[in-house]
């Protein structure tokens, strides 16, 4: 069964930063896309950033660009937040899937996964 566990978040002030990183078991994800999403109080889930199995492409969010970077190492995640803006408030979820594409459109599909998920707060 595979299993993706985030840690890392936390209460920051603006400007601050933040390290998130998802450890995944269950399988073998070296051919597996990564990800994470973000999910607001009162707000729909929306994509913040993915990685493909390789490491060497990366998508984000307009929003993100310029602040966030994702990185990965074997079947660990990481989302590097700097420059935290309180709007970047949410709980933050990772994802896995066999397409990097899936999960920036519409999150993991069939073959994919979804973590609990890890509260990230930024004080004004």
């Amino acid at each position: 069964q595979v299993q993706l566990v985030e840690s890392g978040g936390g209460l920051v002030q603006a400007g601050g930063s933040l390290r998130l990183s998802c450890a995944a078991s269950g399988r073998t994800f070296s051919s597996y896309a990564m990800g994470w999403s973000r999910q607001a109080p009162g707000k729909e889930r929306e994509f913040v950033a993915a990685i493909n199995w390789s490491g060497y492409s990366t998508f984000y969010a307009d929003s993100v660009k310029g602040r966030f970077t994702i990185s990965r190492d074997k079947n660990t995640v990481y989302l590097q937040m700097d420059g935290l803006k309180p709007e970047d408030t949410a709980v933050y979820y990772c994802a896995t899937d066999p397409s990097t594409e899936r999960i920036r459109d519409q999150g993991p599909g069939q073959f994919g996964s979804w973590g609990r998920g890890t509260q990230v707060t930024v004080s004004s």
